[in-house]
């Protein structure tokens, strides 16, 4: 996937994040986007390291597990913040 491809998996990712553990976590438009990219990283790397898939583009098992990974990075963040 390219540059711009990660930045719309990011942002897409970070959104659904966001409404699926909702609550004040600050940040905003850039904040959703570096949660999105870097979940989608994380999840990509756990369930690669597990034998579950990898993050390959925008369909449904990769979305799942860029979603999965930004959930885990946004739990990680909200404790570090409070």
């Amino acid at each position: 996937m390219g540059f711009f491809s990660w930045i719309v998996l990011g942002l897409i990712v970070g959104i659904l994040a966001k409404w699926i553990m909702p609550g004040k976590d600050g940040g905003g438009f850039i904040m959703t986007v570096v949660l999105g990219v870097v979940g989608a990283m994380v999840g990509g790397y756990l369930s690669t390291l597990l034998g579950m898939g990898t993050v390959t583009g925008f369909n449904l098992s990769s979305l799942i597990i860029a979603v999965a990974g930004a959930l885990l990075v946004l739990f990680v963040y909200k404790k570090m913040r409070s």
